[in-house]
């Protein structure tokens, strides 16, 4: 496996950044994870886009798109497989031992994986943390992910893959790495982004291609949607056949059906759309 570490690929073995590089110590970075398919990314204009986004909003310059592909197309060359996935990792570098950054630049990471299709349907459960929908960094893309790592731990303990949040005012707002649709009497939804959840890349073409309102929706749409689905870049579309042990009989609906057919003949006609 080869990573590209600030400027060039190394191996797994050397792909080292410093104990001072302030992502490592207090999170300071932004990342995105991008979806490969025969060696090719998908959707990355998109995605390079909102990485910039995340880097302005935490006060890091804008990264270099064209090093980035670089770096993308590098890492990809030397390992191709047929369906993966890209870490790209952006941080503020070597810094002090305190929240103050330093002045070195920051750090580049892109780091590749090959990953297996997902089940066309899963189970999800609630949890009793919020998103803050008001905070510094709400819909920011960034490394500081440890409470989505505590909820992601106690939706596997409960036999799922996914916890989904409320926000503060308890309204439904994401996954802890997916954005979150329903279908009410035959309509589909998702949370807009005044709820805190992160602009998802495949939720924003699955709500064009698929036609989904925007909806504030409370926590309890869970209990009497008659279709709920995830996406996520790794996801895509995948049905939730279970919401806290209740079951949605028929997961994948006429609805989702639907969304999952249309993503899946747009994206492989476009894989930069």
């Amino acid at each position: 496996m080869k990573i590209w570490v600030n400027g060039g690929l190394v191996t797994a073995e050397g792909a080292l950044v410093s104990v001072f590089d302030h992502g490592l110590t207090v999170g300071d970075g932004v990342f995105e994870t991008v979806k490969t398919i025969q060696g090719r990314p998908f959707a990355l204009t998109r995605h390079l886009d909102r990485l910039t986004r995340s880097a302005r909003g935490l006060g890091l310059p804008a990264p270099d798109h064209d090093e980035v592909r670089r770096a993308c197309a590098a890492v990809l060359e030397a390992d191709p497989v047929d369906l993966g996935r890209l870490r790209i990792t952006y941080t503020g570098g070597l810094s002090p031992l305190s929240s103050d950054r330093g002045d070195k630049g920051p750090t580049l990471v892109v780091a590749g994986a090959a990953i297996t299709r997902r089940p066309d349907d899963t189970a999800v459960i609630t949890v009793p943390w919020t998103r803050n929908e008001r905070g510094a960094v709400t819909g920011l893309k960034t490394t500081s992910y440890a409470e989505n790592v505590v909820a992601l731990a106690r939706a596997h303990e409960r036999g799922a893959t996914e916890a989904l949040f409320a926000n503060t005012v308890g309204r439904l707002c994401e996954g802890t790495g997916s954005n979150v649709f329903v279908v009410l009497d035959g309509e589909l939804h998702t949370p807009p982004l005044s709820s805190g959840c992160l602009a998802g890349i495949t939720r924003a073409l699955v709500a064009e291609w698929s036609g989904a309102r925007e909806t504030d929706l409370p926590l309890d749409v869970l209990e009497r949607a008659d279709e709920i689905f995830l996406t996520s870049s790794t996801r895509d579309v995948q049905a939730v056949s279970h919401v806290d042990g209740r079951e949605l009989p028929g997961a994948a609906g006429p609805v989702t059906s639907k969304a999952m057919r249309v993503f899946e003949e747009r994206a492989g006609a476009d894989l930069d759309p």
